[in-house]
């Protein structure tokens, strides 16, 4: 468990609470705090922020958008929970507080289980019990990290879920995959459309040799020769005494017209 002893309810200053400094959430939307602000002012705040304290000084450990809102609305204290922590369970109460809120986005949440494991230099094993998670769940998680920033600034944007993020990782190469999120987001691909797009891309393609294409080519090459002769007919037809010959080998088609330089023709 984190919380090692018994949990106390005091009122403290919001001017003598700090940010956590392990907040996975970086964007607060204005007209959401604006609205919790009113709501707080007509109501009071109905759930405690929870602080730990270290050295004298109180840090959040979940609610910085109560502690926001309260701000807004000209509080000067509020009721918070201090919960005898370490910084390091802080991290993981403040992850969870917003996985479960599902206040972060996928990307949000994958950067900041990846901090927490640089940061305190836990494993994913040890990582995935604290958060209640299986480890493949989140090692899939940390891999949507791979995405570009502007991939996934595109994704968010445009309301793509994850497994349209996951189909996408399937795709090595940057500029095809650059393409089709493009197409899907212009298109508006469900999840089904885009994994069916991205299996389409990834097929292999027709090998340039082969019977096909010699036939193909033969075709072209028998049309080319049969203008030469229907212009050496129609030389003949004109008077001027031109003929072909030809010479055909496995490696090539040879093919001379001669026409005589001093013909006469006949007027």
């Amino acid at each position: 468990m984190f919380m090692k002893d018994k949990l106390k309810l005091v009122k403290l200053p919001v001017g003598k609470i700090f940010p956590n400094p392990s907040q996975p959430r970086k964007i607060f939307h204005e007209e959401d705090l604006i609205s919790l602000a009113k709501s707080i002012t007509e109501n009071g705040l109905l759930q405690p922020v929870t602080v730990r304290r270290d050295n004298g000084v109180y840090y959040l450990v979940a609610g910085e958008r109560r502690l926001r809102a309260c701000k807004m609305a000209g509080l000067k204290e509020i009721p918070a929970i201090i919960s005898d922590c370490e910084a390091e369970d802080s991290a993981v109460l403040a992850l969870l507080e917003n996985m479960q809120r599902r206040d972060l986005h996928m990307f949000e949440q994958a950067t900041a289980i990846l901090n927490l494991l640089r940061e305190w230099q836990i494993t994913q094993e040890e990582a995935a019990r604290r958060l209640g998670m299986s480890q493949s769940y989140l090692a899939n998680k940390i891999r949507l990290l791979k995405l570009s920033p502007e991939e996934q600034g595109e994704i968010v944007q445009n309301r793509l879920t994850e497994r349209h993020a996951r189909a996408l990782l399937r795709v090595d190469d940057i500029e095809m995959r650059q393409k089709i999120l493009r197409t899907v987001i212009s298109r508006g691909y469900n999840v089904a459309q885009t994994e069916e797009l991205v299996a389409e891309a990834m097929k292999p393609r027709e090998p340039t040799r082969g019977k096909g294409r010699r036939t193909f080519v033969a075709k072209d090459i028998r049309l080319f020769i049969n203008t030469i002769d229907h212009a050496v007919d129609a030389m003949k037809t004109a008077g001027i005494q031109a003929h072909t010959e030809k010479k055909e080998t496995e490696e090539y088609i040879e093919c001379v017209v001669r026409i005589p330089k001093l013909t006469r023709v006949q007027v």
